[in-house]
């Protein structure tokens, strides 16, 4: 994963040589929402390629970007059933 690829970087990191760093080693959860103005599905589903730990994707469909505050049944559902009990 390039460092560029994340959210909230400083402008310089565009014009500065790639930080390349290691996958995700822990297992991960991607959820992704219908609505999310911000983060096509795509861009989630692209992330698998980042995770050396197992990968799990779940579609929410209807809440926007905010989905833990629109649909927050749902999403802690979805975590409940992710981590280790």
């Amino acid at each position: 994963m390039c460092i560029r690829d994340r959210a909230n970087v400083p402008a310089e990191s565009y014009v500065s040589p790639r930080v390349e760093l290691p996958p995700v080693q822990a297992p991960t959860m991607g959820v992704w929402s219908s609505g999310d103005f911000a983060l096509t599905e795509g861009q989630m589903l692209r992330s698998a390629a980042h995770v050396s730990g197992g990968w799990r994707y779940e579609r929410v469909d209807g809440p926007g970007h905010w989905m833990q505050l629109e649909a927050p049944d749902e999403v802690n559902r979805l975590l409940l059933d992710f981590l280790p009990r």
